[in-house]
């Protein structure tokens, strides 16, 4: 790789080191440089709070949802880009699938006869997963894909699903604001359970 384009990425070690230090990454713009972000409040999903609502389930059961998780992340996380107003750069894009070759970022899929339509991708450190971005193109196609994240977490002994900010859409998931002094506290713990995605 030449000099120039190893410019272009995140060193996986050193977002793996930002991560378990609070920061995340995130683009002005689609073409813009990348800033690095510690919220205070941090927005988390408390594990043990999160309730799969019946309407959601019902909608699971009618579409036929199928749920894959690291089939295909780089598609995911492009899907996740395609908006006018987005964060996720080509740099971002490029620096996540490499962490994701590491073993760090991984993806949750939802289809349809086989067809990608919603998912979502972050970052597992130890017991702690940091929620980065979510698309659908079919309704609650992405909340499927968020509650079996969920219930996998719990299963996997997880005790930390960070969303960064908070937004009406993860609100309705459960989102709460927490100091950031506490979620320092929690993060500490989480990143070193020895647990694996």
């Amino acid at each position: 790789m030449r000099e120039d384009a190893l410019r272009t990425i995140i060193e996986p070690q050193f977002l793996i080191n930002a991560y378990a230090s609070g920061y995340f990454p995130m683009a002005e713009s689609k073409e813009s440089v990348i800033l690095w972000h510690s919220p205070d409040p941090r927005a988390i999903i408390p594990l043990a709070q999160i309730k799969m609502p019946r309407s959601v389930r019902q909608s699971i059961k009618k579409e036929g949802f199928e749920i894959r998780i690291d089939t295909a992340f780089r598609k995911v996380i492009e899907a996740c880009s395609q908006r006018d107003d987005t964060w996720i750069s080509q740099e971002i894009i490029d620096s996540y699938v490499i962490l994701h070759s590491a073993g760090y970022a991984h993806s949750v899929e939802t289809y349809i006869d086989g067809k990608l339509v919603g998912g979502l991708y972050g970052v597992a450190l130890g017991g702690a997963f940091f929620g980065e971005s979510m698309f659908t193109t079919v309704s609650d196609a992405s909340k499927a894909a968020f509650y079996h994240l969920a219930n996998y977490l719990i299963e996997n002994g997880f005790i930390l699903l960070d969303t960064q900010f908070i937004n009406e859409f993860t609100e309705s998931l459960g989102a709460v604001e927490i100091p950031k002094a506490q979620y320092l506290n929690i993060l500490k713990v989480a990143v070193k359970l020895p647990v694996k995605f």
